[in-house]
C-alpha cells in the first residue's frame, strides 16, 4: 500500500467533523466535501439566518465563489492550483434554480480545460449551505517522490 499523507488546511474553512481537508495517495490529492463557509467562523457567505438557524435566504453565486476559494486554498498548500483538478463532484441543493449559476462561474473558472465533473441535487447538506464541492487533484509526476 503506499504511503499516504494528510494535508489540514490553514486557511479553508475547517471540516465539520473528525476529517482531514485533504489526503494524498500517490500523485493524486483526494479533497474531502468542501462547503463555502469562512475559516474561523460560522459564517456562510451570502446566507441570511434567522436567529434559529433556519435559511431565510441565499445567494448562490456567492456561495460557490466561496467553495472554489476554500477548495483553491487546499489546494495552493498542497503547492497545486485548480488546473490541476481532475475530477469534481458538485452537490447541490436546489438543481433547477442553482445549476446555471454555477454552470456559469464554472466557466469562469475553468475557461480552457476543465476538470471532469458530476453535479447531483441532494436534499440537504449538513451545514445551511447550498453547495459542496468532492475533489481529485493530481500532482505533477516530476513532483512525486517516487517517480523515476
Amino acid at each position: 500500500m503506499e504511503k499516504t499523507t494528510t494535508l489540514d488546511s490553514t486557511k479553508a474553512a475547517e471540516p465539520v467533523g473528525k476529517f482531514p481537508h485533504a489526503r494524498r495517495v500517490g500523485n493524486l490529492l483526494f479533497i474531502s466535501g468542501i462547503g463555502p463557509r469562512e475559516r474561523g467562523t460560522k459564517k456562510i457567505p451570502g446566507v441570511e439566518q434567522a436567529p434559529d438557524g433556519a435559511v431565510l435566504s441565499y445567494d448562490i453565486e456567492t456561495q460557490v465563489r466561496s467553495v472554489f476559494r476554500n477548495v483553491a486554498f487546499i489546494l495552493e498548500e498542497a503547492g497545486l492550483t485548480l488546473r490541476d483538478l481532475v475530477d469534481v463532484q458538485v452537490f447541490l441543493t436546489d438543481m433547477k434554480n442553482d445549476f446555471p449559476v454555477m454552470n456559469r462561474i464554472w466557466a469562469e473558472t475553468f475557461p480552457d480545460i476543465a476538470p471532469c465533473r458530476t453535479t447531483v441535487e441532494i436534499g440537504a447538506l449538513p451545514t445551511p449551505i447550498a453547495v459542496e464541492l468532492k475533489c481529485i487533484a493530481v500532482f505533477p509526476e516530476a513532483s512525486h517522490p517516487e517517480a523515476k
